[in-house]
């Protein structure tokens, strides 16, 4: 008799317009050097290697990365797709979750361009993860994705909706 374990994998949608032409917004996010722009200081983001060239499908990049407690943990991703100023993949090959599957759209729009991340997660240790997820994972992410939006309107400006 075989038995199915659950496996609970959540999911982050966000999207976010931003005055800058499809070139522009390709150039600074599939530069994996920029993802320390992007992150919070606390988290301690440092890339260790992989980010020595443009972005490339088989790319594998390691970070350093203190998400949780101060602890700091070693998270490596491979870029898994890649379609010029279209999209991208990274997956995470050794880290924090048990699965993380991230997806980076970017679409030409009036007045700038639409970016849009779709994350498939799923949190190590079980039931015990499911348990925390909701007010120590979720709460997180959704924290690191709000200063990244942040962050983005600093560095390029707000979209202004266009009549």
């Amino acid at each position: 008799m075989y038995q199915i374990k659950k496996m609970k994998i959540y999911t982050l949608h966000t999207k976010q317009n931003l005055p800058i032409t499809l070139r522009e917004a390709w150039e600074f996010l599939s530069n994996p050097k920029n993802l320390k722009t992007i992150t919070p200081d606390y988290m301690g983001f440092k890339t260790l290697s992989g980010d020595d060239r443009p972005m490339f499908a088989g790319q594998i990049i390691q970070y350093i990365v203190t998400p949780v407690l101060g602890i700091p943990t070693k998270w490596v991703t491979e870029i898994t797709h890649v379609e010029n100023q279209n999209y991208f993949v990274d997956e995470q090959r050794f880290g924090p979750y048990s699965l993380w599957h991230h997806k980076h759209f970017i679409k030409e729009i009036t007045g700038g361009v639409e970016m849009e991340d779709i994350v498939d997660y799923k949190v190590p240790m079980g039931i015990l993860g499911q348990m925390v997820h909701p007010f120590l994972v979720k709460p997180k992410l959704n924290e690191i994705f709000e200063y990244r939006k942040n962050k983005l309107i600093e560095l390029f400006g707000e979209y202004k909706t266009i009549s």
